[in-house]
């Protein structure tokens, strides 16, 4: 059951971080927008490629706080034995790509099995954001 919880929490925590990133990335974007259409700014510009390297930039971000924070909590509950491993085995957990779980320590794979879940869906919804952004620039314009 602990891992249940475990699991649980950090799904809600990832998920509201995940959520108020996305409004803050949002609330850029339709700020750069209306400056963009008042200054008549091309979307091929060099500005205007540069907010799409920002969102890029910043859907990384949002998904590195989360992978990093998983790691943080394998560290606390000696699941790995060093903060690189764990990071390393949060990424490809989160990213679902699921190298092996050699050396992570049996009482809490549960919890490795949930981030996978967690980072499909967090994934899934920057896919869905990011798509969303890019279809209304094409066809803003």
């Amino acid at each position: 059951m602990t891992q249940l919880f475990v699991g649980t929490f950090l799904v809600l925590l990832t998920v509201m971080i995940h959520g108020t990133g996305i409004y803050w990335l949002g609330r850029f974007l339709r700020i750069e927008a209306r400056e963009e259409a008042e200054d008549n700014i091309h979307p091929m510009s060099w500005r205007g490629m540069s907010v799409t390297l920002r969102l890029v930039l910043g859907l990384f971000a949002l998904h590195g706080i989360e992978i990093w924070l998983y790691a943080a909590v394998y560290v606390f509950l000696e699941a790995l034995p060093s903060l690189g491993d764990a990071v390393y085995f949060s990424t490809i957990t989160y990213s679902t790509t699921g190298y092996n779980s050699e050396g992570f320590a049996e009482q809490w794979q549960m919890v490795a099995a949930i981030e996978g879940l967690n980072g499909f869906l967090l994934l899934g919804w920057s896919t869905a954001f990011f798509v969303t952004v890019i279809a209304r620039l094409g066809r803003d314009r």
